[in-house]
């Protein structure tokens, strides 16, 4: 994904073409439609400016002005309370809460076996892609539910969930028939502009 501006703008995000961290900060600014300059970075590259804003040399990293920030999720509520429209987290502290605690979950129980998937031994990823299917299995009723994740809007869930759905292909992970609404789910968010605009040309050869 080019630099959005001709011009460097205010914000820098340091960004890994086919990370799935990097990709979920991506969607939360292609929704809010923010300006940034994209400094992508490969696989163990150990660049100077980086290290310099970021002691675990990790992407993504957001610079905002005199502001470094890292871990995803942080940087996506930062966005998110940074730029206000649209919103993308309740406002009332217990719907709030809720998401949270969400995100949370998407991290432990779907994130945490995609990396094993990626980055482990064969043995550990057969059992993560196997522990991955399952749990996502048992989310189906969440995805039949509402027009998205747990909520009647697009949230930062969505932004933390449409990346490693991306990905099923890449992981290995083939759904089962009955998982229609999950089906229906990616089908129509992987249409939105912002998603599309989201996508690296690493991402988008996934698939």
């Amino acid at each position: 994904m080019a630099v959005i501006a001709n011009r460097r703008a205010a914000m820098m995000l340091f960004s890994g073409a086919s990370d799935m961290y990097s990709h979920r900060v991506r969607i939360v600014l292609a929704e809010k439609g923010i300006e940034f300059d994209l400094v992508d970075v490969k696989p163990g590259d150990r660049m100077e400016d980086l290290i310099e804003l970021n002691p675990y040399n990790e992407v993504p990293t957001l610079v905002d002005r005199d502001l470094a920030l890292y871990d995803a999720t942080i940087i996506m509520e930062y966005l998110d309370e940074r730029f206000p429209h649209p919103p993308l987290m309740p406002v009332d502290p217990v719907s709030c809460a809720s998401h949270r605690l969400m995100l949370y979950r998407i991290q432990r129980d779907l994130y945490a076996h995609a990396d094993v998937v990626l980055h482990g031994t064969e043995k550990q990823a057969t059992k993560a892609r196997k522990d991955l299917r399952d749990n996502l299995i048992a989310s189906l009723p969440a995805f039949a539910a509402r027009p998205f994740f747990l909520s009647d809007e697009f949230s930062l869930v969505d932004c933390a969930l449409l990346p490693l759905l991306w990905r099923l292909p890449l992981l290995g992970i083939e759904l089962p028939r009955q998982a229609t609404a999950l089906t229906a789910y990616t089908d129509r968010l992987f249409r939105r502009g912002a998603f599309k605009a989201s996508l690296s040309e690493a991402e988008k050869e996934m698939r």
